[in-house]
């Protein structure tokens, strides 16, 4: 098929959007959605989400029911995304595309709710996560110096120690192509998806923490959430449904078991981003109408997506959901944000010490580009 120009393309996504809203696939409709609005008015937590406001990307924070919007960072001449916040509620991880010497680059920040206290925690590095204490940051690191878009194209996980300062590499050194990383509330596993890389095609796994272990979960799809209790998992099984399913154990290794689905969304609106609200009562997603821009799928990180919004689902229901923004501002990434100060939520069993203790790197310093030696 002919692809469009990008004038084209715009007018063909809002024509859509309003098309959309017409026959009701923009949430009108939606088993239970008013009192779903009704309950997430009352419900103490906000979210915070990656949007694409006067040609730049910013943090953007609003309460449950999609009222209340802050931007939390107000930086014109570099782009924020794929925000997490830490499991007490008091500070964002995120990534920023900026410019080094006359070059694009994707760098790990982190920061106060509020958008204080700003600081770099790695270059050339993306999709960071926390472990359960907010003690340790998990991040991937870029395939090569050259910056790319495409979600996969990172070569190794690292952790940093927000304790100590340090930077160690994960001691299974054939990890690479991984994105969307998540770490167990116990410690001892992340979970990612892995595309064209370590044998795999396309898979979600499971990575033990502290080992070589590397288990294919057996579950289609991508971008993989484990819930805060580290009892289930939530994900896309396709461009159009969201799954929920429990996780277990058998011998030491996970598995997913109890699959349903969550979410189905009627073509053209996509479905990604899933993430677990911190009491696990609800799931935040994002959704949005298909098609390339910048000849790339819209649900990347750092492309815009037109006519993408932010919204909310029961985690115990099917198709009980509500759109929370509506502006479509290529708003992507949500990430529930527990209320700062409370106590993170584990799961039963959680190791004395995270993975991410004290590594052979000096204190403060990143790992090497050239990281083969780990």
């Amino acid at each position: 098929m002919k692809q469009c120009s990008y004038g084209t393309t715009r007018y063909f996504v809002f024509a859509l959007i309003a098309l959309s809203a017409a026959i009701g696939i923009n949430g009108s409709g939606v088993r239970g959605a008013d009192d779903l609005m009704a309950e997430l008015r009352s419900y103490p937590y906000r979210i915070v989400y990656e949007t694409y406001r006067e040609g730049n990307w910013e943090l953007f924070s609003i309460k449950a029911d999609g009222s209340e919007p802050i931007n939390l960072t107000r930086t014109p001449d570099v782009h924020e995304l794929y925000p997490h916040g830490s499991p007490d509620g008091t500070r964002i991880v995120f990534v920023v595309d900026e410019t080094a010497g006359g070059e694009k680059i994707r760098n790990v920040y982190l920061m106060n709710m509020d958008g204080s206290d700003r600081q770099r925690v790695a270059t050339n590095a993306r999709q960071p996560c926390w472990d359960g204490r907010g003690e340790v940051i998990a991040y991937l690191r870029g395939e090569s110096d050259r910056f790319r878009y495409t979600d996969y194209a990172t070569r190794g996980l690292f952790f940093y120690d927000l304790r100590t300062g340090e930077h160690r590499a994960h001691p299974n050194v054939e990890l690479r192509h991984l994105y969307s990383t998540c770490w167990s509330p116990d410690g001892r596993w992340l979970v990612a998806t892995v595309h064209a890389g370590m044998g795999y095609r396309h898979a979600i796994v499971a990575i033990e923490a502290e080992g070589q272990r590397v288990v294919n979960l057996q579950i289609p799809g991508c971008r993989p959430d484990i819930s805060p209790d580290g009892r289930r998992v939530a994900w896309g099984a396709s461009d159009w449904v969201l799954c929920v399913g429990d996780l277990a154990f058998t011998d030491g290794t996970p598995r997913v078991v109890n699959v349903r689905d969550v979410v189905r969304s009627e073509k053209p609106m996509e479905v990604y981003h899933v993430d677990w609200s911190p009491d696990g009562k609800y799931l935040a997603f994002s959704r949005g109408p298909a098609g390339k821009r910048m000849g790339r799928i819209p649900e990347i990180v750092g492309v815009p997506a037109t006519g993408w919004n932010i919204c909310v689902a029961d985690a115990a229901a099917t198709n009980r959901w509500v759109p929370l923004t509506t502006d479509g501002n290529c708003n992507k990434e949500p990430d529930w944000m527990p209320v700062a100060g409370s106590s993170p939520v584990t799961a039963p069993g959680r190791p004395s010490r995270s993975p991410g203790t004290p590594g052979r790197s000096p204190a403060g310093s990143e790992p090497a580009g050239h990281w083969h030696s780990r």
